[in-house]
């Protein structure tokens, strides 16, 4: 073979017409972990008339992410209709320059101060949140921590100044928006991404209402001046080098990409850590006397409590490693480029599934148990790079990645602190992987007071 010939990509066979998609419909998770251990490293599959390559192992995940990351754009999927037709430019979609410009206006909002002061509303709205609940109930926890997260997103956003119909608003419109995001990518998603369907013009109409409660804030909040503290106020103050801001169409496509991105994978990552706490009793010892100790008198978790939630934040990573919100990342060839000596042709769409890396056993000892202590006895502390990468990675890692770990902790010790739960009888647990890794039929529990 000569040297500048790249090898052939391992293929994954699929039907003459439709590829590999009715198997991925099938079962999403199964065929992505058995794409990552029975092709290698790095494979090769046909979606509809779309090709697609997946990456498993962390070294070629990193030069997609880091070292090539020019030689990329967004996967078409996130640059659809309907992720566009909510985010418009924000950092969630948008591309070069432009990109590059409203991440570095938007990045002082997430710095580590600026969250120390959000925490206490973090706290705040889950004490709300969890005084009413009593011993022997059943709730939905899925349905609890998305009132939570969204409650806490609004607030950080827009300060506990936001009217109540307002916030109602956001939060009907959000649930009704999230809708499309929360199925399997079938040929009807497709249909109703892209074709005036009613479930597009429904989707629509729910962003305009969002559109007009967003917009009004925006003009009040720059008619008062005020800095009241929070991420609008940050992104309305930031100034990029040669003194300019946001217009209010890039604020509002900020606050949108906060809002989707924000409120549903925080809220996921809660209900999955409860989900395996439930299932795992010694765990959930561990975990309660760790707040025992670091809690004491029953307490609620502060920001300055953090540094000694060692194994509360364990719970989380290794919640997020099992069952991450963001369940792949997805990537589109800009121009030819080489990965793990193989050419990735231009137009090609890279997958890098970290429900399937992060379930490795090259990575990790026993990886489909449920072990927080992985995280604090240092047998993760050699792990490859992307070996885990429940927020991306590169120069487009999620810029709320802090915000979201100290939400989730916090959240997670300030209701595990009262509370412990068992799943209710007779309700099964099965993953929905669709934009994100939802649940099938939510999170039933009873709810036990400690």
């Amino acid at each position: 073979m000569a040297a500048n010939v790249s090898p052939l990509v391992p293929r994954v066979p699929g039907r003459l017409l439709t590829g590999v998609m009715p198997e991925f419909t099938r079962d999403s998770l199964a065929f992505v972990v058995k794409v990552a251990r029975e092709y290698g490293d790095v494979a090769r599959a046909r979606f509809l008339y779309l090709d697609a390559y997946f990456l498993s192992h962390p070294d070629l995940i990193e030069r997609a992410l880091v070292t090539e990351n020019r030689s990329f754009i967004k996967a078409r999927a996130v640059r659809s209709p309907f992720f566009a037709g909510i985010v418009g430019q924000g950092l969630l979609t948008s591309e070069g320059d432009f990109w590059r410009r409203q991440r570095r206006l938007a990045q002082p909002a997430f710095h580590r101060e600026r969250i120390s002061s959000y925490a206490a509303e973090m706290t705040d709205s889950t004490e709300r949140l969890i005084r009413g609940w009593r011993d022997n109930e059943t709730r939905d926890l899925h349905e609890d921590m998305q009132r939570l997260t969204m409650e806490i997103v609004t607030r950080t956003l827009f300060s506990a100044e936001i009217s109540d119909a307002d916030a109602e608003t956001i939060w009907d419109a959000l649930a009704e928006i999230a809708r499309p995001f929360s199925r399997q990518a079938t040929l009807k998603w497709i249909a109703d991404n892209r074709l005036p369907t009613a479930a597009h013009r429904r989707f629509f109409r729910n962003v305009a209402r969002l559109d007009e409660v967003v917009f009004r804030i925006i003009a009040a909040r720059r008619e008062s001046g005020e800095d009241r503290g929070d991420l609008l106020s940050m992104l309305l103050a930031a100034q990029d080098e040669d003194g300019a801001s946001m217009n209010d169409r890039q604020l509002r496509d900020e606050v949108m990409t906060i809002f989707l991105a924000g409120q549903e994978t925080t809220a996921l990552a809660l209900t999955w850590a409860w989900h395996l706490l439930a299932e795992n009793p010694s765990a959930e010892s561990a975990l309660h006397a760790e707040l025992d100790e670091v809690l004491e008198g029953g307490g609620s978790a502060r920001f300055e409590d953090l540094p000694r939630l060692r194994y509360a934040e364990a719970v989380v990573k290794e919640s997020m490693r099992l069952y991450p919100p963001a369940w792949g990342v997805g990537r589109e060839a800009a121009r030819e480029c080489e990965i793990g000596g193989y050419r990735i042709p231009k137009g090609a769409q890279v997958f890098m599934m970290s429900y399937a890396v992060q379930r490795d056993p090259r990575f990790f000892r026993d990886p489909e148990s449920f072990r927080p202590e992985r995280w604090t006895n240092g047998e993760t502390d050699d792990l490859p790079k992307f070996a885990y990468f429940p927020f991306g990675g590169g120069p487009r890692v999620c810029i709320g990645n802090s915000f979201a770990m100290t939400e989730t902790v916090i959240c997670l010790a300030t209701i595990a602190r009262r509370f412990s739960f068992r799943h209710a009888p007779g309700h099964a647990v099965a993953p929905l992987p669709a934009m994100s890794l939802r649940l099938s039929d939510g999170l039933k529990v009873v709810v036990a007071r400690r």
